[in-house]
């Protein structure tokens, strides 16, 4: 499964998939746990950094990449899969 996710609250998340046309969710983090977590709020100052991040099916990290391109990461990752 893909999905993504962003610091923005669940209305602006909606705008954003329905313009973009997402066919997958994104998750609220307004608390920004999970972007910490998972290296994408290094540096609170300047804001999210787009990371992406293959969890295999038994919650374990098997990739993580330090910078992707918003658009085309979801069928590059669909190619590794």
């Amino acid at each position: 499964m893909i999905l993504g996710v962003s610091f923005d609250t669940p209305a602006e998340n909606k705008a954003f998939a329905e313009k973009f046309h997402f066919n997958f969710p994104l998750i609220c983090d307004t608390d920004r746990a999970i972007g910490t977590a998972y290296g994408a709020n290094a540096d609170p100052a300047k804001g999210a950094q787009r990371v992406g991040v293959v969890i295999d099916k038994d919650g374990k990290i098997k990739a993580w990449h330090a910078r992707v391109d918003a658009r085309a990461w979801p069928s590059e990752v669909l190619k590794t899969l």
